[in-house]
């Protein structure tokens, strides 16, 4: 059991810390405008995937997964959020908001709370409205500092929030999702990357090598934390998944703030310090309820 235990947290920091370094691989990319950098994405996720499935020989889904259309449709739907998301991260690193980004990744529990409230009819806890009203508060701070709303954070944490909910009501486990999402994505990407050849755009045989090998690498750079956080999440408690995953934008922050040196004034940091201070509050709540409910269910135990 504690081997399993720490297996599992092993795996979820090695996810949260590829996700929290991303931002240096789409920089070594800079060069390679973001439109261009997302259908390389999804043709050699999906390269990957194939290849992990065929050393896994795990092809038995494909057939009945092609055939029903509910499966069909709610892939589709979880791969257009997914693109959009990836599509603005790539373009917020290359445009220099790393700490913009990092907003969205550190809002996302909390607008999935919310998501969850609003789609799953699931009731919210006093303590989760009051961690929803404190990064509110933070979020409308930023607004007024900047003159307009931080969209980048908004958009990457909405449309990951909803790729979460489109995947919790999946029918298709984490690796045969990702692999039907991005063949689903594949058509669309390969007829991007063929207009982009036909009007001498083309951003990876004109190359030079190292381009080429930085954009093949985006197929296993963006499959395997997908399939770590997976690996993770089915061993260890969800709460402890969840303290775990602000990992990805401290280090996402932190590379934005020290490597890439964008400005971070102090302004903008009363708004980060209200966010921080609404997933203290909301992790903090998180914990006590576990906690609880464990010491209610020994209690039932004993007096059985």
């Amino acid at each position: 059991m504690y081997s399993n235990l720490r297996s599992g947290i092993l795996y979820a920091i090695s996810a949260y810390l590829c996700w929290g370094l991303f931002p240096l691989y789409f920089k070594a990319l800079h060069h390679v405008p973001a439109y261009a950098i997302l259908p390389h994405r999804m043709v050699w996720s999906l390269a990957f995937l194939v290849i992990v499935l065929a050393v896994k020989r795990h092809w038995c889904w494909l057939p009945q997964a092609w055939r029903n259309r509910r499966i069909v449709i709610g892939s589709a739907s979880s791969a257009a959020v997914l693109a959009i998301n990836w599509f603005v991260f790539i373009w917020a690193v290359n445009a220099g908001h790393v700490v913009d980004a990092s907003l969205g990744y550190f809002i996302n529990p909390l607008v999935n709370v919310l998501v969850a409230a609003l789609f799953l009819h699931e009731k919210l806890r006093p303590g989760q409205w009051l961690a929803i009203a404190l990064a509110g508060a933070g979020v409308s701070w930023l607004t007024w500092q900047g003159g307009s709303l931080p969209w980048i954070g908004l958009i990457l944490a909405f449309t990951f929030a909803a790729y979460g909910l489109l995947r919790k009501t999946a029918a298709l486990g984490t690796l045969d999702g990702l692999a039907m999402e991005t063949a689903i994505l594949f058509p669309f990407a390969a007829l991007t990357l063929g207009y982009f050849m036909s009007q001498g755009e083309d951003s990876f045989i004109a190359a030079d090598m190292s381009t080429r090998l930085l954009l093949m690498a985006s197929g296993p750079i963006t499959a395997i934390p997908l399939l770590l956080f997976a690996a993770g999440a089915r061993r260890i408690p969800f709460s402890t998944l969840g303290i775990l995953q602000y990992i990805g934008p401290t280090g996402q922050l932190l590379l934005g703030v020290l490597v890439f040196h964008e400005p971070f004034p102090a302004a903008k940091l009363v708004g980060y310090l209200a966010i921080w201070a609404a997933l203290a509050v909301y992790s903090a709540e998180g914990i006590w309820q576990n906690r609880r409910k464990a010491r209610l269910g020994t209690a039932e135990v004993c007096c059985k």
